[in-house]
């Protein structure tokens, strides 16, 4: 069971509960935070700023082109509108959208067949932007499920800043559990990611794992707060469902002293061990499933070649990879909490050039890589952990005891490959002579062919890598799926989720806050966008399949205190069909697999 953790301190006498103390009701004035903090609430308002700027650029790009369609052919482009002038306004009320919804109140931007660039993109390392036609289409954003069963699954949501996870019956479209972890005495549990393990029925007991981050990154959207010093947090819980309500069966952060908050993944091989990944740490650590032993833990190091900021990682440098172990004594590594934090705040989604601006402060910054999710081969045969600000993925060999076996680099002026050597018995190293853009999310295909990365800010695309060979050091880039209207750093892939047969990949596209993102449909036999769906809601997250095919769930995030919901999208006509109610905040979604075969569908193979 989890122990308690150390509470926040705040400004006012607790009232509510313990460990929560809330400012006064009769006062306005909100309390004055650390002056880091109000240097880095006040340094994402000025990138924001930009970040408008540079997505009206974006919007007006997306006017020309549409006025330039409707002028070559204008009866074609009436006929084919799926939806009226109030339709668009409708679905874009209220929001930054709204301004995009008056530009883009189109279908299709022109007909034919896939072109010799698609053809192209299939094969040889491609790397313009597309100039195939994309569909585009403004979705309603008031459609509801009208108590439409999604079949019998059920899927988990992370609450992010609501500190808790539920489970959602998508046959009744009722919320079957929940669980909150201030019960248990986390006093900062910012509900992150998460992987179940299969289930052969869920109705009846199920067991997930679920990360939590803690310390300041509960300051980091500025939330007006009377808290001023964070508890630590930062913890891995074993939870599970019994057929009635969620119960915590271990903290694994207690257990082995490891402290870890982002991604979970789960071996889809056998399902008895999973990988939990921390960006602010840089630490990725296996763990048996049985037992809560660390079956091995790296750590990821980046020495610069310049030691500023600005030119850290422009200019290259040297990541240097090296296993940790536990005190030999205790039997516990010594991170628990907030403890080997470089960074004080995670690199949110397109934060990563805020540790190149300085404006993100920690203890360590210079030598922080953001290596903050594994993924494994969907046979299980390799584990990939994405090194962010590196741009690039280190391949691991789990028969090897995870030692790094390959570095791939994904950016599409740079090589292919970099290689990986081994300095002593528990480190390796891989020099680069410069990095050209930072990278995010990782996924393979189901049937293993393809493994994809999105290069972010500085690229704004997704990289896809050949991955037939059986020895990764053979493994090259084939193709990177571009949108020609994407500008500077919006809009961005983010997360991604496969179809069952890998025909098809679906990308959540953010755009920025409180601007509604969209989701893009991708065609892998060309690798081509066949469509976009725009217009769903702020802060578009995590994707994920029903294991029959046939719906992708895709939660838009309320954790900056904005619209929240679950968009569902009809697979068979790449449709949006509805939107299911949420209580905020997710990050994640994770439907339930019911066979060992369902896990090369689930964050363990994509995230």
């Amino acid at each position: 069971m989890a122990k308690k953790s150390k509470t926040s301190k705040t400004k006012q006498a607790s009232r509510g509960g313990p460990g929560v103390k809330i400012a006064s009701e009769g006062t306005s004035k909100v309390p004055a935070r650390q002056g880091a903090v109000d240097a880095f609430v006040k340094r994402r308002e000025e990138v924001a700023v930009k970040d408008r700027e540079e997505f009206q650029t974006y919007l007006t790009a997306k006017q020309e082109s549409d006025a330039k369609k409707k002028a070559a052919m204008p009866a074609v482009a009436e006929k084919k509108r799926g939806f009226s002038r109030r339709t668009i306004i409708g679905a874009a009320a209220g929001t930054a959208v709204v301004a995009e919804a008056g530009v883009i109140g189109y279908n299709m931007l022109g007909g034919g067949s896939v072109s010799d660039h698609g053809a192209r993109h299939g094969g040889a390392n491609y790397t313009e932007a597309q100039r195939h036609s994309i569909v585009r289409e403004v979705v309603d954003t008031r459609a509801d499920v009208r108590g439409q069963s999604l079949g019998n699954w059920v899927a988990l949501l992370p609450t992010k800043m609501g500190g808790g996870t539920y489970a959602i019956d998508l046959n009744s479209n009722r919320v079957m559990a929940s669980i909150w972890y201030w019960n248990y005495g986390d006093y900062s549990p910012i509900s992150h990611h998460l992987c179940a393990f299969p289930s052969a029925d869920p109705y009846h007991g199920f067991e997930f794992v679920n990360s939590t981050q803690g310390g300041k990154n509960s300051l980091i959207y500025g939330i007006p707060t009377a808290i001023t010093e964070p508890a630590p947090g930062t913890n891995i819980y074993r939870v599970r469902y019994d057929g009635t309500q969620m119960q915590l069966i271990e903290n694994v952060s207690e257990s082995t002293g490891l402290g870890l908050g982002v991604h979970v993944t789960v071996n889809p091989k056998d399902a008895q061990s999973y990988f939990v990944t921390d960006g602010q740490k840089d630490i990725a650590a296996c763990f048996d499933r049985t037992t809560s032993k660390v079956k091995a833990a790296l750590k990821f190091d980046w020495t610069p070649n310049v030691a500023n900021l600005r030119d850290a990682w422009i200019k290259g440098g040297t990541l240097t990879i090296k296993k940790i172990y536990p005190d030999q004594r205790t039997g516990l590594y010594d991170y628990k909490g907030t403890k080997g934090n470089k960074i004080d705040w995670e690199m949110v989604p397109m934060g990563e050039l805020f540790v190149e601006e300085g404006s993100l402060p920690g203890d360590a910054p210079l030598t922080l890589t953001g290596a903050d999710g594994t993924i494994w081969h969907p046979e299980g045969r390799w584990a990939a952990t994405v090194v962010r600000l590196c741009g690039g993925i280190c391949i691991l060999d789990p028969e090897k005891n995870f030692e790094p076996a390959a570095f791939l680099q994904f950016n599409k002026d740079s090589q292919d490959q970099y290689p990986v050597e081994q300095i002593d018995k528990d480190t390796w190293r891989v020099v680069f002579d410069k990095i050209h853009s930072p990278g995010h999310e990782i996924g393979f295909s189901p049937d293993g062919k393809f493994l994809v990365m999105m290069n972010n800010l500085r690229e704004n695309n997704c990289s896809v890598f050949s991955c037939r060979d059986p020895d990764p050091k053979n493994w090259r880039k084939v193709a990177h799926v571009e949108d020609p209207l994407w500008r500077g750093k919006y809009p961005n892939p983010f997360h991604m989720v496969f179809s069952m047969d890998s025909s098809k990949l679906y990308l959540s596209i953010l755009h920025p806050s409180p601007a509604f993102s969209g989701i893009m449909v991708v065609d892998t036999k060309t690798w081509t966008i066949i469509k976009e769906i725009q217009g769903i809601g702020p802060d578009l997250q995590t994707p994920a399949i029903t294991y029959d095919g046939k719906y992708v769930l895709t939660p838009f995030s309320g954790f900056q205190r904005q619209s929240s919901g679950i968009a569902v999208i009809d697979t068979s006509t790449d449709t949006l069909i509805g939107i299911l109610p949420s209580n905020g905040g997710h990050h994640d979604c994770v439907i339930i697999p019911t066979k060992l075969e369902h896990m090369k569908h689930t964050r363990s193979c994509t995230l």
